[in-house]
């Protein structure tokens, strides 16, 4: 979830995905009108592809598409998940397509908000897709989407600060990134090297789900059991704990989210820190950044446990189509000229394309050279957040007992004991 820019609006239209899939309505019911006709999208305006991105966009798909006009609204990532329930719960028909996270997809899907669209993914965008992707829009083995918006994060450095510190190549491990961070503290080079988005909210999980999985643990097992208070889970949390306490990890990171990382790291006050795929151009942007052409990205790190590369969070999302929209033929078109190759290829810098062949050229390669180079290798090592319906509960009793280690409330073998226990009282009672 999360980047921003503008680019130059598309200005020709590719017409053979649109042409193979969007000849045939998504659904039996809902109009086929060749009329005019209005269809109303709803987008999260804080990251990925900016407001300007998915504007130009839609005016691109307009002019070839003059009979479909598209309304298009934006909220903060943190109340979209809420604005769909609020608008398609009652069987509205506020929305005809709605921007899913991978986390939403069995929760939207076995409610019956969106439409299931297996049929109408085209076979070579299966076939050249990261699963990752694919796995966004994927509610037991049916597609109730397209993959629109492939991300995960990225381990970020400041490299005039390592060579500053005599630290010749960037960490490979979390174990390094302790030792170079003491290293960059008692040289007085910055104050807090690493920052976190700890925030009690969805990004602390983000980062805590990527660590679970470094340190060679897992959130929920293969029979859909809890096991945060044991194993690598734990050594996650208390590498978590132990930074702050020891001081390489900023105290603001209990109160952050992921651009306030972003400007941290803008400003020259950090040396590490974990972000999405947007946060590497801004930080290297000299109009926006005090520190543009020092910001390295590599493939997240890995520990003793769990060799480098290691694997990062799946924060993927799909465009999915309201199970009421009035006009689910127009919004097929319209999501299927969104997720072309030849789009995710136009506005490549802040997303990179979800096509396993995008990354190969040169076109996509140029935008940013360095970034291609990690999420080449950072794509095929993906970590999933729990698939369950009832992730909203289960993140939130997460966010929430991860913050009573992090602020020393409890300890961190209690506050996970209680994650458990409240999680599985929870079940037992659903």
């Amino acid at each position: 979830m999360k980047k921003i820019a503008s680019m130059v609006a598309l200005t020709t239209l590719v017409g053979g995905t649109l042409a193979g899939c969007g000849s045939q309505p998504a659904n039996q019911t809902g109009t086929t009108s060749t009329g005019p006709v209005t269809i109303n999208a709803l987008f999260m305006k804080q990251a990925g592809y900016s407001e300007q991105n998915i504007n130009d966009m839609t005016k691109a798909f307009e002019k070839d598409h003059p009979n479909i006009h598209v309304n298009l609204s934006f909220v903060p990532y943190d109340s979209l998940h809420d604005k769909i329930v609020t608008a398609l719960a009652t069987g509205g028909t506020s929305y005809d397509t709605v921007l899913v996270d991978t986390i939403w997809t069995p929760e939207f899907a076995k409610a019956g908000f969106i439409t299931n669209l297996t049929d109408k993914i085209p076979a070579g965008m299966k076939a050249d897709a990261y699963q990752p992707a694919l796995q966004t829009v994927d509610y037991q083995g049916q597609y109730y989407g397209f993959p629109w918006l492939m991300d995960t994060k990225y381990f970020y450095y400041n490299k005039d600060m390592l060579k500053k510190a005599g630290i010749t190549n960037p960490p490979t491990t979390w174990e390094e990134v302790a030792t170079d961070a003491q290293i960059l503290k008692q040289k007085g080079i910055v104050k807090y090297p690493l920052d976190w988005s700890w925030s009690q909210a969805e990004a602390l999980i983000c980062d805590y789900s990527t660590l679970v999985s470094n340190f060679g643990g897992q959130i929920v097992d293969a029979n859909g059991k809890l096991v945060v208070n044991q194993g690598g889970a734990m050594k996650a949390l208390n590498y978590m704990v132990d930074s702050l306490n020891s001081g390489i990890s900023n105290p603001g990171s209990t109160q952050s989210l992921e651009d306030d990382v972003r400007k941290v790291m803008s400003q020259g006050q950090a040396a590490f820190s974990v972000n999405w795929t947007y946060a590497y151009a801004m930080e290297n942007d000299k109009t926006q950044s005090q520190v543009s052409g020092q910001i390295g990205a590599e493939p997240m790190l890995g520990t003793t446990a769990a060799p480098f590369p290691g694997s990062s969070v799946n924060g993927s999302m799909g465009l999915a189509i309201a199970k009421n929209s009035k006009y689910r033929s127009q919004t097929l078109q319209y999501i299927e000229y969104l997720t072309s190759k030849q789009v995710e290829d136009q506005y490549a810098q802040l997303s990179l394309p979800f096509y396993k062949s995008s990354l190969k050229e040169a076109s996509v390669i140029n935008t940013s050279p360095e970034m291609v180079k990690a999420a080449s290798v950072q794509f095929d090592h993906i970590v999933n957040r729990p698939a369950v319906v009832q992730y909203q509960s289960l993140s939130h009793i997460l966010q929430v007992q991860i913050q009573k280690a992090l602020l020393k409330q409890e300890s961190p073998q209690q506050a996970m004991d209680e994650a458990v226990k409240q999680w599985t009282s929870q079940q037992a009672g659903s």
